[in-house]
């Protein structure tokens, strides 16, 4: 594992086997140790290696914190609990009725992904509701030996939130400062369906900034730090993809065929700033086809909204 502070590391999860695609933090202090973002089932395996081999078992492991529900970021919630009863899950209040029957969450995944789900997450178990302990903007938690900071900071996911520890000035924003794989890389927004809002977005880059952190801790990938150029990079991308996903719709063909339009600009983007293999990979950590989903998806509700006006 990779370190951040004192007491606070990180995991490589290499998920499908890439590098540098899922990330875990993991916090240690004398009452235990907090798993923020645990990842997919199917790279618990990875993740119980890189832990044991910090002298870390599951039984040491008292918190799971969730930046949110989603299957890459919190998929093996409900096995890590069935190993351990004691963990306790932190989840925003718009999440936590998933995490407690994931019926829902699994079919809309399902929609997206077929018959890769198991491939792809691995199993996914429902939470005890005894072990859910619900957050929310202004609250604030100690895990892992470290006071956090609450913020609820939706636009990405509707359930979403971030963690600051003012001690080390580390943020930990999940998927709300996008999707950047190496120090010089390419600040990427993951635009899935079905929440995406950009603007809510931007007032979410606005709260993480008020923290004014020394270092964002992306779950795709690692630390990224000065906070406020990869806030600003990224709120400009928003405009980048929304037009891309824009001008798709103005293409001849079906929806397969403007997804595959816009999935093929966003890839030249990516290429403009990256090497060929640097580029394909930010495709492991989120498919470009739905990304083109969830921003039409947003599109045609802000249209649908202002014709309502």
């Amino acid at each position: 594992m990779d370190t951040l502070a004192a007491g606070i590391s990180f995991a490589d999860l290499r998920f499908q086997g890439t590098p540098r695609v899922i990330a875990t933090a993991v916090l240690q202090g004398s009452s235990g140790v907090a798993l923020l973002d645990p990842g997919p089932t199917s790279t618990w395996p990875t993740l119980r290696q890189e832990l044991q081999q910090s002298g870390i078992a599951l039984a040491d492991v008292t918190a799971l914190v969730l930046t949110h529900i989603h299957l890459d970021h919190a998929g093996a919630t409900g096995t890590l609990v069935r190993e351990n009863p004691r963990l306790r899950v932190y989840v925003h209040e718009k999440g936590a009725p998933h995490m407690i029957d994931p019926s829902k969450l699994l079919a809309s995944a399902g929609r997206l992904y077929g018959d890769a789900m198991d491939r792809l997450w691995g199993e996914v178990r429902p939470v005890p509701k005894e072990a859910i302990v619900v957050v929310n903007e202004g609250d604030r938690i100690v895990a892992g030996g470290r006071t956090l900071d609450v913020a609820y900071t939706p636009g990405h996911a509707s359930h979403h939130v971030s963690y600051f520890n003012a001690d080390t000035g580390i943020a930990f924003v999940g998927d709300t400062a996008g999707i950047k794989r190496r120090a010089r890389g390419y600040v990427l927004p993951p635009t899935p369906p079905p929440d995406i809002d950009l603007e809510l977005w931007s007032e979410s880059l606005a709260r993480v900034g008020s923290w004014h952190p020394e270092t964002l801790f992306l779950t795709h990938f690692g630390p990224s730090s000065p906070s406020a150029p990869h806030l600003t990079e990224l709120g400009d991308h928003f405009a980048v993809v929304r037009d891309f996903a824009a001008r798709s719709l103005q293409q001849d063909g079906d929806d397969d065929a403007r997804a595959a339009w816009f999935t093929e600009e966003v890839r030249r983007e990516l290429r403009r700033h990256l090497d060929e293999r640097e580029a394909a990979e930010y495709e492991v950590a989120g498919r470009f086809d739905l990304n083109w989903r969830g921003l039409v998806r947003y599109l045609k509700k802000k249209d649908e909204a202002g014709a309502r006006k």
